[in-house]
């Protein structure tokens, strides 16, 4: 005989939240005020970061000489790269959060996404920026030049796969650790919603995160922009350029740089994503016609 109770209901698995979708305006004019930010006001480290990975060494290199050189060069850069970095990122996420259960998942995959098509301007502006810092060149145009006279057009994607191979990882550390953050955080308001600021230290835990974790990564790439070691012997690729810096001095010269490059992204990453939230929110309260 049936039971006169009746079956309690399959439990039915937790779906994600859709984030509302971000007009591809917003994302435009907030990455690129962001990029260009966090690239300007923080030059001076990265400029520090990539002498102390340069084969030459720190010192040879330029010290804390010039620390602004090639500034140029990243402005430049940052404004597009970071464009169609949230461009890329917004869009996919909204799209990916409506199809994927896992949260985390969505945002990764909508971060890859972004760091694919980011790379395609930021590895150029890369190439002239670092040779720049590393005292090579005395201006971004004699160091496009010299690329584009010694390597040809394609020479300025030199290390683009390299670099999205450092920025893939860096990206699938940082972006869902930063949704994370924010998520946690907003449930403890009772309104359920982060003022930039809190977004922006959410943005610097995350990267502090990331870039210790990536720090090898991103010698290989300076190393492969750079084009030669010391002695003026060509890197290869990845894997070449990893054993080569390894043989030089084992872990400390694979993590070489790494104090400045944290310090770095996490105060840019305050910097960063508190002017993407706060700008993002300006323009979306703005009144539409």
């Amino acid at each position: 005989m049936a039971s006169s109770e009746a079956a309690p209901p399959a439990r039915q698995p937790k779906a994600t939240t859709p984030a509302m979708s971000v007009p591809l305006y917003v994302s435009l004019i907030s990455g690129g005020v962001a990029g260009t930010t966090v690239d300007v006001v923080l030059f001076p480290l990265d400029t520090i970061k990539t002498r102390l990975q340069a084969p030459e060494g720190f010192i040879k290199s330029g010290g804390f000489k010039g620390l602004f050189r090639g500034v140029t060069a990243a402005a430049a850069g940052s404004a597009p790269g970071a464009s169609l970095f949230f461009m890329s990122y917004e869009a996919s996420k909204a799209s990916l959060e409506r199809r994927v259960e896992n949260a985390p998942v969505a945002h990764m995959g909508a971060a890859m996404l972004g760091e694919i098509a980011a790379c395609i301007v930021r590895v150029p502006t890369e190439i002239i920026k670092q040779r720049m810092q590393a005292n090579l060149f005395p201006t971004a145009s004699a160091a496009l030049g010299n690329v584009l006279n010694t390597e040809g057009v394609l020479g300025l994607w030199r290390g683009y796969f390299t670099t999205v191979a450092r920025e893939i990882p860096f990206s699938l550390i940082q972006f869902p650790l930063y949704e994370k953050l924010k998520k946690v955080w907003a449930k403890s308001r009772s309104d359920q919603q982060l003022h930039p600021y809190q977004s922006a230290l959410c943005g610097s835990a995350a990267g502090a995160v990331a870039a210790a974790v990536t720090t090898p990564l991103d010698v290989v790439k300076t190393r492969l922009m750079l084009g030669a070691d010391r002695d003026g012997k060509a890197y290869s690729g990845l894997l070449d350029t990893f054993r080569r810096v390894y043989a030089e001095g084992g872990v400390p010269a694979i993590f070489s740089g790494v104090q400045p490059r944290v310090m770095w992204i996490s105060i840019g990453g305050f910097f960063f994503f508190g002017a993407y939230e706060g700008t993002k929110r300006a323009l979306l309260s703005m009144p539409r016609r």
